[in-house]
């Protein structure tokens, strides 16, 4: 089982002391990978089903992962998630590679396809279409990361005559995961990514949602034994409860810290280092 952390770019962690301290503490406690959580702008008043108070602080991911890379060597770095439809592709690309770049091959490409409409209205991106949106961009993004001369031709994005330097460091791209609870989310996971990432979920949630992805992987000709499941709990867990969620079939835990200032996401790691790290 690998033990992740998540929210290295939002709550205490959007300071970069905090940030910096808390990304070298986890690699030394044997964290296999620090992840983003990501929301351009949030509703202000707060309602359902926007999941934070509109006052809260989120780095851009990528930002964050950058500055996390400076100050590690080794601990992986995941966006969990980027809301693809949100994003220009060809910009977003250039970002992702330039972030791999800096890291030395260590980023995650976690995608979403987004729910909160006010987000998309205030960026000016279509709520409409985001499944096939996102697909047809993660296409034209790996065409601009593999091609010798990128080229594509699409309903939402189209280009040729271009290049895009540096290529990520990771060949042929950064690792892709697919983020969602819905069975179009599960197909694009086993149809398109090497893992699928589920965020807030209980135990009993994720056997469902693994039955889920088996059925798609089923239907996409995939074994599910390559598909890697990520999970952010929805409560704290203990030894035990991270071992049932093995024996599930996840082989990631992205453990939410929720605590409200850097010393207690410090110790929250110190937590997971005597708990739970090499003991799952």
């Amino acid at each position: 089982m690998k033990i992740a952390m998540f929210g290295i770019n939002h709550g205490p962690c959007a300071d970069p002391q905090t940030a910096g301290q808390v990304a070298r503490a986890a690699e030394a406690a044997g964290f296999e990978s620090l992840w983003t959580g990501e929301h351009i702008v949030l509703p202000d008043p707060q309602a359902p089903p926007s999941p934070a108070p509109p006052e809260t602080p989120f780095i851009d991911s990528l930002v964050a992962l950058a500055f996390a890379a400076a100050h590690t060597k080794t601990i992986r770095l995941g966006t969990g998630i980027i809301i693809l439809p949100q994003r220009n592709p060809v910009v977003l690309a250039k970002e992702l590679a330039s972030t791999d770049v800096l890291a030395g091959g260590r980023l995650i490409f976690g995608i979403g396809i987004g729910y909160l409409k006010p987000e998309f209205e205030a960026i000016g991106a279509h709520f409409d279409n985001k499944g096939p949106r996102s697909e047809e961009f993660l296409h034209a993004m790996i065409a601009l990361w593999t091609m010798e001369k990128p080229e594509f031709r699409g309903r939402f994005v189209s280009f040729g005559g271009v290049n895009a330097m540096p290529r990520p460091v990771q060949k042929p791209h950064p690792e892709i995961v697919f983020g969602g609870h819905t069975k179009d989310a599960f197909s694009r996971a086993a149809r398109l990514a090497r893992g699928w990432y589920g965020f807030a979920l209980d135990l009993e949630t994720t056997k469902r949602h693994i039955e889920g992805l088996k059925a798609a992987c089923k239907e996409a000709g995939r074994r599910f034994e390559d598909l890697e499941i990520s999970v952010t709990p929805r409560s704290r867990v203990d030894r035990d409860q991270a071992r049932r969620f093995a024996e599930a079939g996840v082989n990631r835990l992205i453990l939410q810290h929720r605590q409200s200032d850097g010393v207690g996401v410090v110790r929250f790691v110190g937590e997971c280092e005597r708990d739970l790290i090499g003991k799952v």
